[in-house]
């Protein structure tokens, strides 16, 4: 489907990849808005409230595959989270992923450690009093320790880390990458359990 879309020179293929769902201020509002304007003229836009819903299943996967992997169990269960802004390049938290994946996790039990290159201020004045939200200085230190890796947002700092490094920091060698930003055949012969978007790899131990 992307690649046929994606030819089309006036789309592109920049922006039409498979992941944990989009946010911001601008395209989920614009999507909103269009579907109301249409509604006001006496149209029935549904294609734009699959694309809602479709967005809003896809910012719960990352949180099910990790529900899955730990088979419900999250009792003193610590995860790193890499990226907390909607896209790179930004510190805007509006409608990211990784606040659905966040505020899931605490529900469940969980703490977090994350990292962002941008938004860790903006991560402070939206959850001011979470206390299972600890805020690292660097990727590094936001794994140590850590029962698994979740990435959110695909930084360029994170599309090639240390993966022996990775396997020395984390309790459970296991990454949930919700950006597809490496090579879930590479990783697995490393030993590391990976979990992509939309790549039919299964959450087994």
């Amino acid at each position: 489907v992307r690649i046929g879309i994606g030819s089309e020179p006036r789309i592109g293929y920049q922006f039409i990849y498979p992941g944990c769902g989009y946010g911001g201020s601008c395209f989920p509002k614009d999507v909103r808005a269009l579907g109301a304007t249409a509604a006001e003229s006496g149209y029935e836009m549904g294609i734009l409230r699959a694309v809602e819903a479709a967005n809003d299943y896809q910012k719960t996967k990352l949180f099910s595959h990790i529900n899955q992997y730990f088979n419900h169990d999250f009792k003193g269960k610590t995860f790193a989270v890499w990226g907390l802004a909607f896209k790179p390049h930004t510190d805007d938290m509006r409608e990211a992923p990784s606040r659905t994946l966040l505020e899931a996790l605490w529900q469940a039990g969980a703490r977090v450690k994350a990292y962002d290159p941008e938004a860790m201020g903006e991560a402070r004045r939206l959850y001011p009093r979470q206390t299972d939200l600890q805020l690292c200085k660097t990727r590094d230190v936001v794994l140590e320790g850590a029962d698994g890796l979740v990435i959110c947002t695909e930084w360029q700092h994170f599309r090639a880390p240390n993966f022996e490094q990775i396997l020395r920091s984390l309790k459970s060698t296991v990454i949930f990458d919700g950006r597809n930003l490496s090579e879930p055949q590479m990783l697995k012969q490393m030993g590391i359990n990976y979990t992509g978007i939309g790549r039919g790899d299964s959450v087994t131990h």
